[in-house]
């Protein structure tokens, strides 16, 4: 394997490492450990939870992680240093030394017009599951329901609103002094909460439709406003459904989002793949506020509003597509709040006005939150079996996760990435690995027709084989095991080889850049001055 450029990167993650120790003034100490094959090292290293990773053909393999551990015992890993997560290397070891810090776990207050918890159905007087999100938040947090009625959150590490419906005035201005009082909160706001259907009385007719949030009061002030009777409709990423009829076609206002949709900067959503929304809703951002509003996820530019009444009686999906005109703009559906903010309750008495870092994520859609819409749940002998398809729960779980880190957990960004590929340099380096590998291979079929005939040549005395050999199969064991060691010392000799080649190649590179680049510049130069002076 090409592992020069791993070698660069562990530079970085060790500079990076020896950056935090600094800083820590004494409070962290840093230990690097090089386990060997079959060491105790080793063992620590499987302990805590660290991947080997295998770099050649012979079995050796390569610990690249690290391990947290804190007076407490309690220990926490990065089990293998990815390169291609590279432009998040500092906030995951940030993430990590934030978990060592706590002693307990954060306490999460869930606020919903929706029942998403464990719940008792009173018609047929039988337990409704959790939605599995929600189960994954309980086992990772203390997370609480908190009423309607709410009068203080100060005791929340964050507040998380899913559907904010019919919030009295004394609620909302709860909930403004939490956020303006540094309390953190992830919102789910949607214009049509597929799961917010309310019973029928007459099983004939229709059932009252969903009603849509209502939060617009405190999030105008902070330049986010819920677009008021529209879904996103989005022709590029609309998913397939099927109708009554038994045949499968496109809805468009129920997407699947993928990486083009994603902002990289931001930590929550940069190494996710897809995210799937139903009638998700539209986030008008303002430029008349001094709050930081970032783009965390938005449509293609193939998409435009479609009205929620046309999804009210909606019996063929393939109607939405009729009359759909794309705009050829693209709609902000997550976004994350920042900086400064004021108070939606500015006039009120005692009120706290404004804030210097406000920390907000805003998403336009509840139903992403359904099990429906990313994993599939089987009951095992009791117990609930979660298969994800999307990475819907990933998303959730990522924005808690961040929400709850440290001021400056929550405002780390990308660093850019470390590695800079040069595709001349690369393709030197496969045809030097090819060349060594083709002896590679040789050995290696040695190696195993050695290994077969000594295991056979043991093998076929049985159970009493050592009280049998003869004088001359010992002497062929002792030859066949003498042959292996020497298979496998070349073997060792032509990875050698092959990274120093590697490596000589690099001071090669360095000796063009550093020495013979600069003289060939400065010749250059001498030979224009000399030009120019010789022409006047």
């Amino acid at each position: 394997k090409n592992l020069t450029g791993l070698r660069a990167y562990a530079k970085q993650v060790d500079a990076l490492l020896t950056e935090y120790e600094l800083a820590s003034n004494g409070m962290l100490k840093l230990h690097r450990v090089d386990p060997a094959p079959f060491s105790e090292e080793e063992d620590r290293a499987a302990a805590f939870d660290l991947q080997s990773v295998p770099v050649n053909n012979v079995g050796e393999t390569l610990y690249f992680g690290l391990a947290g551990k804190n007076a407490f015992d309690s220990q926490l890993t990065i089990p293998f240093f990815q390169p291609d997560k590279e432009t998040f290397l500092e906030y995951e070891i940030s993430k990590l030394l934030q978990g060592l810090i706590q002693d307990e776990k954060p306490r999460i207050g869930l606020l919903s017009s929706i029942t998403v918890r464990e719940d008792m159905n009173m018609q047929t007087f039988q337990s409704v599951p959790a939605w599995m999100l929600f189960q994954q938040l309980e086992q990772l947090f203390s997370l609480q329901n908190i009423e309607p009625d709410v009068s203080s959150l100060e005791d929340l590490d964050l507040l998380i609103l899913v559907h904010p419906k019919g919030l009295s005035e004394e609620t909302l201005f709860t909930i403004d002094q939490f956020v303006m009082g540094g309390g953190r909160m992830l919102v789910f706001v949607d214009p049509y909460p597929e799961r917010d259907r309310p019973a029928s009385n007459n099983p004939m007719l229709p059932g009252p439709q969903p009603q849509a949030s209502k939060l617009n009061t405190l999030l105008i002030p902070w330049g986010i406003t819920l677009r008021e009777n529209v879904v996103l409709g989005d022709t590029k990423s609309a998913l397939s459904v099927s109708t009554g009829a038994g045949q499968t076609v496109r809805h468009l206002a129920i997407l699947g989002l993928g990486s083009a949709n994603f902002s990289r900067d931001d930590v929550t959503v940069a190494a996710l793949e897809n995210i799937n929304f139903a009638s998700a809703g539209i986030l008008d951002i303002s430029d008349a506020v001094e709050t930081e509003i970032s783009l965390i996820i938005e449509s293609s530019e193939f998409a435009a509003p479609i009205d929620t009444i046309r999804l009210q009686f909606l019996a063929d999906p393939s109607d939405l597509q009729s009359d759909f005109v794309e705009t050829g703009e693209r709609y902000p559906i997550a976004v994350r709040l920042s900086g400064k903010a004021v108070s939606a309750f500015t006039e009120k008495e005692n009120a706290i006005a404004s804030t210097e870092n406000i920390n907000v994520i805003v998403i336009a859609d509840t139903d992403l939150l359904t099990d429906q819409l990313w994993v599939q749940v089987q009951n095992f002998f009791g117990q609930s079996i979660a298969s994800p398809w999307a990475n819907n729960g990933d998303f959730v779980i990522n924005a808690v996760d961040n929400l709850l880190g440290s001021t400056a957990l929550i405002g780390i960004r990308s660093r850019g990435e470390f590695t800079r590929p040069f595709v001349v340099v690369e393709e030197l380096q496969r045809e030097a690995e090819a060349n060594f590998l083709k002896s590679a291979d040789v050995l290696q079929a040695r190696l195993a027709e050695t290994e077969q005939q000594l295991s056979s040549l043991e093998s076929s005395q049985g159970d009493q084989a050592v009280l049998s050999f003869s004088h001359e199969q010992e002497k062929a064991i002792e030859s066949f095991q003498q042959e292996k060691l020497k298979i496998r010392k070349e073997l060792r000799e032509v990875r050698y080889q092959l990274d120093k080649d590697i490596d000589s190649l690099g001071s090669m590179l360095k000796l063009l850049n550093i020495v013979l680049l600069p003289i060939l510049l400065t010749l250059m130069l001498l030979m224009i001055n000399y030009i120019r002076s010789d022409a006047r």
